[in-house]
């Protein structure tokens, strides 16, 4: 056998002996959640601090969407300001613990994960488990499955499909949201970078004042961002989205954020 086939050989099996052990050295990250994703009744732990105001959803089982994104159990991902956290948090000044099983939809924006909270249940830790009927824990499972789509109780399907849509009228006159609401085709100019990033309602060319709404972290705002990143000038979108109040302040989930040109009839 030729001495230059049997190095080559040994270099290949040295090659693969060092690729699987840098492997198991550093196991794969999984892939983010897909944005738009919805976490259909998970189980978790509410975590966060009072001093910056940031909480995070600590999940107790691992979850993974159809499109090869996941998130291992004991991930901690960030819930988004919006009103059914202000619920969840005055939920837990009432309880002895902070363990729920929360219905919400996955945003993904610059490569992570966060949450925007629909619907959550108090759960009750047992301490003491008792034996329970075979009937009963095949619904438990059945509910507690975080990608069974028919998880979503019906009377939440229906909550969503109802959505009230808002006038910016409303909004000049700092109307309390009592539920999340629709932002429809408004034009308007995203504002800001980073964690302070505010949409700026616009109506032919002339602003609409005394309106600031804050956008929430997702795929269609970073997209938006990226175009506004390419022009020199401030960009127009025709935007829609799910709208909330937190804290007394506003903000808004885009749906959908698409760039109109003025053609020079107004402005920019």
């Amino acid at each position: 056998m030729p001495k230059k086939f049997i190095i080559l050989t040994l270099a290949a099996v040295l090659i693969s002996v060092f690729a699987d052990a840098t492997a198991t050295a550093h196991p794969k990250k999984p892939r983010p959640l897909t944005d738009g994703f919805v976490l259909a009744g998970v189980d978790g732990e509410l975590t966060g601090s009072d001093s910056n105001d940031k909480w995070f959803f600590k999940l107790d089982s691992d979850v993974s969407d159809d499109k090869g994104g996941a998130a291992e159990a004991g991930t901690k991902l960030q819930l988004m300001p919006s009103a059914t956290l202000e619920k969840m948090l005055a939920n837990t000044k009432e309880r002895s613990n902070t363990t729920y099983r929360l219905w919400a939809r996955v945003t993904n924006y610059k490569g992570k994960n966060f949450l925007f909270p629909i619907h959550f249940l108090a759960i009750s830790k047992i301490e003491s488990p008792q034996p329970q009927p075979i009937q009963q824990q095949e619904i438990h499972s059945a509910i507690n499955d975080p990608n069974d789509a028919l998880t979503i109780p019906p009377e939440l399907l229906e909550k969503l499909q109802t959505r009230k849509i808002v006038r910016v009228e409303q909004l000049r006159k700092g109307v309390e949201l009592k539920q999340d609401s629709i932002l429809a085709d408004r034009t308007a100019f995203i504002i800001g970078a980073d964690d302070d990033v505010v949409l700026t309602l616009d109506a032919l060319g002339r602003n609409i004042q005394g309106v600031s709404i804050h956008l929430l972290p997702c795929r269609t705002l970073e997209m938006a961002q990226l175009a506004q990143a390419n022009e020199l000038d401030p960009v127009r979108f025709k935007v829609a989205g799910i709208l909330t109040q937190y804290k007394g302040r506003y903000y808004l989930l885009l749906q959908r954020a698409i760039r109109t040109y003025s053609h020079g009839n107004f402005g920019n």
